[in-house]
């Protein structure tokens, strides 16, 4: 059997250093790279986490302001103009949706609407809110009962540009009809 052993022969000191020099300016290259890469990730993490604080914001101002306090004036500033709401089986404008709200506060005067939960993700904000009033008067076709209610419901907002621009809701509608005493109670 038959060895062959090679010996190669020594490259000249310039081409080592050459050599050297260039696998360290590729390895600083990648840290750099590396590095921006990262700090991009990083700085659109904050801004996105920024516009999602922004957005929680915008909605827990709304549900204090507009749905607690009844100020229907600064729907103009919270709400795009073509805001939709929507249903299960329809959809309502912001005009539609006002006047509903405005329904609930003829009914329930004192109606505070607390948001218990908020999160963000993206340009949708979801809210978990907890109601609470007495029905003093009759709005959205419920009779005054005199009635104290609590009921919890939990609401989707897509939030554009700093407006609310879609909504998807659903509320605990049974067990305020049963406080009432609009229906019986479960047993």
């Amino acid at each position: 059997m038959i060895v062959a052993i090679c010996k190669a022969a020594p490259l000249p000191r310039a081409t080592l250093i050459d050599a050297l020099q260039f696998n360290h300016t590729r390895k600083i290259m990648k840290i750099t790279i590396t590095i921006s890469a990262c700090s991009f990730l990083v700085a659109g993490s904050l801004v996105a986490s920024s516009l999602q604080e922004q957005n929680k914001v915008i909605a827990k101002r709304a549900f204090e302001e507009i749905l607690s306090q009844g100020r229907f004036e600064l729907a103009e500033q919270l709400y795009a103009k073509d805001f939709i709401n929507h249903g299960i089986h329809s959809n309502a404008s912001l005009e539609e949706d006002q006047a509903a709200l405005k329904g609930w506060h003829q009914a329930f005067s004192d109606i505070v609407v607390s948001p218990e939960k908020l999160i963000a993700e993206g340009d949708l904000v979801t809210i978990y809110w907890i109601a609470r009033g007495t029905n003093t008067g009759a709005g959205n076709g419920l009779p005054a009962t005199g009635k104290k209610v609590e009921l919890a419901g939990i609401t989707i907002w897509r939030i554009l540009d700093g407006k609310i621009k879609e909504e998807w809701s659903a509320f605990d509608q049974l067990s305020m009809m049963q406080q009432l005493g609009l229906l019986p109670p479960n047993k």
